[in-house]
């Protein structure tokens, strides 16, 4: 790190970063579409001017949590820097921070090939406060790494959920989001972390969107176990912007949900009538493999640059090998979903235009299956609809949708304030109000099917017995 001493009187963290805790650089794309950085604008003034939806904490659950959403622009490998301005006394000149306008209009920024980038996080041992892995339900262990966002549970004398989140953020990864190289945009609205199928509240989430204003980024000291993935935003927004998101699902075992940890019998039992749940998931690029020559070279030109902009340790391909060939995750796959997948396409809503959110095109961030599970309706709020989970049997999800007209409704209520008033109603928690009512259709839809399929087991016993007696 750049300094031993934090904003929160953190004590000094060792430098350089042990080698299980290395920072990972997602595959670098050849060109960037040079409309990502105005959209980014876009959505960042939009973040910054409108005020987010606040959810009280009840008395009876008073915890909280908040996570930071750090954004970078990335300038081409081969664009050369100016020079930092240095005083008579040969150190570098205190130059003011640009402000988020003054920021966008930076010639590196725009410059053709920047590359705008978020920063997840991939944890050995998740954090029930901040993992979207964790608080979204981790059914049984599999090859499939979890990524979310660097931010953890509010503690006593924390000044607010901004605090909060720089404070998790400096503990975390070592990087001090208070410096002048980083400013805070926004808030994205409050999301509430549930268990039991959405009947008991955990806690209230509050993500923060931070933007780097310099080039540079600073060296990091991630804790042990985690890595760091600059993900270009690219590579999440639908085409013709970007490549579009590679859609894939998460499956959890449903007696992990339902049934309690220690009845075997009845886990056994929920699992055989009821199944799995598979939640919906972004696949996150991992690492580069080149298949032409000249993008090797790209490759080695851009990790060479931001091996040094990192700091001056081994290149992020080669510290990826290294911790990789340690732990065993080279083979494992980089997913986003629960909580971080939905605040992230809270994010990437609103780097659409307005006509083209009046215009339904936020269906083109839902999975491919969403679409006919809401029979046709035009959803323009991805974030509600992207996150909750089909089950593998078919009767259970026509159950889900026979009960789920109030969902259904709330999803429509939603789109209909967004059409006729350009952003949500900020006097309704429309996260909240998805999630009761979809998982309420979830728990009558598995009453009636753990119903009728006990009966259709008692009638087949009987006629077993009938046929048995007869003989």
């Amino acid at each position: 790190m750049a300094a031993n001493k934090g904003p929160f009187n953190a004590p000094p963290r060792p430098h350089p970063p042990p080698v299980h805790a290395t920072m990972v650089q997602s595959d670098p794309h050849p060109t960037e579409p040079s409309t990502i950085v105005p959209l980014l604008s876009r959505a960042l003034h939009r973040i910054r001017s409108t005020p987010p939806r606040i959810i009280a904490s009840p008395a009876t659950q008073p915890r909280r949590a908040a996570v930071a959403i750090i954004i970078r622009v990335t300038p081409p490998p081969t664009y050369v820097l100016p020079q930092q301005p240095i005083t008579d006394g040969g150190s570098p000149a205190n130059v003011p921070a640009p402000s988020l306008t003054e920021f966008f209009q930076l010639d590196w920024v725009n410059a053709p090939g920047a590359r705008p980038e978020i920063l997840f996080l991939r944890r050995d041992k998740p954090d029930s406060a901040s993992d979207s892995g964790h608080m979204s339900g981790s059914g049984p262990i599999t090859r499939e790494a979890h990524v979310a966002f660097p931010g953890g549970k509010t503690e006593e004398g924390d000044e607010g959920g901004l605090y909060t989140a720089m404070r998790q953020t400096w503990e975390e990864i070592g990087l001090d989001l208070a410096e002048s190289s980083y400013t805070p945009i926004g808030q994205l609205d409050d999301r509430e972390i549930t268990t039991s199928l959405g009947k008991r509240l955990l806690m209230i989430l509050s993500p923060f969107v931070f933007l780097q204003l310099s080039p540079q980024t600073t060296p990091v000291d991630p804790s042990p176990g985690t890595t760091l993935h600059w993900v270009p935003l690219a590579s999440l927004l639908p085409r013709p912007v970007g490549d579009g998101p590679r859609w894939s699902s998460v499956s959890v075992d449903a007696s992990s949900r339902l049934a309690p940890r220690h009845s075997t019998i009845l886990r056994l039992l929920v699992r055989l009538l009821v199944g799995s749940m598979k939640f919906p998931a972004i696949l996150i690029p991992a690492g580069a493999v080149p298949s032409t020559s000249s993008e090797v070279t790209d490759e080695k030109t851009i990790d060479a640059k931001r091996a040094q902009l990192e700091g001056n340790g081994p290149s992020p391909m080669k510290r990826q090998h290294s911790f990789r060939s340690r732990h065993g995750h080279n083979d494992e796959t980089l997913k986003l979903w629960g909580l971080s997948l939905g605040m992230t396409l809270d994010l990437l809503a609103h780097m659409a235009p307005p006509e083209v959110r009046r215009g339904g095109a936020g269906a083109l961030l839902l999975p491919p299956d969403v679409e006919s599970e809401l029979l046709r309706v035009p959803v323009m709020a991805p974030s509600l609809a992207s996150v909750f989970p089909r089950f593998g049997y078919p009767d259970v999800n026509f159950w889900i949708w026979v009960f789920g007209k109030r969902y259904r409704a709330v999803i429509r209520g939603w789109e209909s304030s967004v059409r006729s008033g350009g952003t949500n109603d900020r006097r309704i928690n429309w996260t909240g109000s998805a999630l009761t009512t979809f998982y309420a259709a979830v728990r009558k839809a598995l009453v009636v099917v753990i119903i009728v399929r006990a009966v259709w087991v008692l009638l087949g016993l009987l006629c077993g017995g009938w046929l048995l007696f007869m003989r």
